[in-house]
């Protein structure tokens, strides 16, 4: 009998057991489920919810936008949490948003104004792509739009007005005054009669926003806040993610520090004024503009002035670089950074990824 009866507690514990962690499973996919697709992707996608829609219809909305991972999810997700108010408007969203965070933004709906504009500026556009989004968008030329931010008169106002906005920006060997300095992210404007000052403006309070938090820091370093995001120009255009950046940062200051040339082949393009996407060998990397670090006269110096505009990690990893002993460092056509501490080792590096055919050009 006692047997028996140990058999059947031992039966029971097992199965209580296999229904906890199914449970515990359950949970652990749910929660994922309600997890941002993409979590540092900050990109903007326009939805529209038409009236009428049912919950059904909205969750598979969403899901072709590839804004939630599953319907099911958005249902249980809604019903659990007694949600029944979603409404009929459009929306702008992101990748980077939950699940949680969409459904609130639904639940409050907003009024849409179909002549609003949204100009989208990605991390590392250069202040000639920023005029073509902008004219693009706007009753504004982009001839108007380069002018604008080339008047001096302008240039000036700016300078009394933002705090990290210096007498640097003004040097005559600057091919853009405020390369650098108008943040990357997306704005929403009136109509598309919105003035060239209005939009620099915003994105020099937003500029303002992300160099406050810093202020401290900044005030710390030996470089002044025009250096800072120079080097943090660069750092956007040769790294690909957070990580990479930092170590590229590190190596930049580390050969800053031994007063050799930064070597970038990024300067190059922008001082020959060719956008990265169209820079091949066809310029000469070696040429000397105020720009080119590649160029032996660069030497122990940073570009005169920014050569795109940085995100807010770019920043901060040119403000607080890993510390490491790399001074060299090269990437191939996938993206992958390798970093080295010699010339020997670099250029073993650079031949490796050649002959396996995953050079960049």
């Amino acid at each position: 009998m006692k047997l028996k009866l140990k058999k059947s507690v031992r039966r029971t514990l097992i199965i209580a057991l296999i229904i906890l962690g199914l449970i515990i499973s359950g949970i652990g996919v749910y929660q994922y489920q309600l997890s941002p697709v993409g979590k540092k992707d900050t990109e903007v996608i326009t939805v529209e919810i038409p009236s009428g829609s049912g919950n059904k219809k909205i969750g598979q909305i969403l899901k072709d936008k590839g804004l939630i991972r599953s319907t099911g999810a958005f249902l249980v997700y809604i019903k659990l949490n007694g949600i029944t108010n979603l409404k009929a408007s459009t929306y702008d969203l992101s990748l980077n948003m939950s699940l949680k965070e969409i459904v609130a933004i639904l639940a409050k709906g907003n009024t849409y104004n179909p002549n609003v504009v949204r100009l989208t500026f990605k991390e590392g556009l250069n202040i000639r792509q920023v005029a073509l989004e902008i004219a693009s968008k706007t009753n504004h030329s982009y001839d108007e739009i380069i002018s604008k931010m080339q008047d001096e008169t302008f240039i000036d106002t700016l300078i009394n007005k933002y705090w990290f906005l210096t007498d640097e920006i003004k040097d005559s060997d600057i091919y853009y005054p405020l390369e650098g300095y108008l943040f990357p992210d997306t704005y929403e404007f009136k109509n598309k009669d919105v003035s060239v000052g209005d939009i620099i403006t915003r994105m020099l309070d937003e500029m303002d926003s992300v160099l406050t938090e810093d202020k401290k820091e900044i005030d710390k370093s030996s470089f002044t806040i025009h250096q800072l995001l120079t080097l943090a120009s660069m750092v956007e255009l040769e790294g690909v993610n957070d990580e990479d950046r930092d170590m590229i940062a590190g190596v930049f200051y580390n050969r800053l520090n031994a007063g050799w040339s930064l070597g970038s082949d990024v300067t190059a393009c922008y001082g020959a004024k060719v956008d990265i996407k169209d820079c091949n060998d066809s310029i000469d990397y070696n040429a000397y503009t105020p720009y080119n670090t590649r160029n032996i006269q660069m030497a122990g110096k940073l570009p005169i002035g920014p050569i795109c505009n940085p995100s807010k990690n770019s920043i901060i990893g040119s403000i607080s670089p890993s510390k490491h002993s790399y001074y060299y460092f090269v990437a191939d056509k996938y993206k992958r950074v390798y970093f080295t501490k010699t010339e020997k080792e670099h250029l073993a590096k650079v031949q490796e990824i050649k002959n396996k055919g995953e050079w960049p050009w």
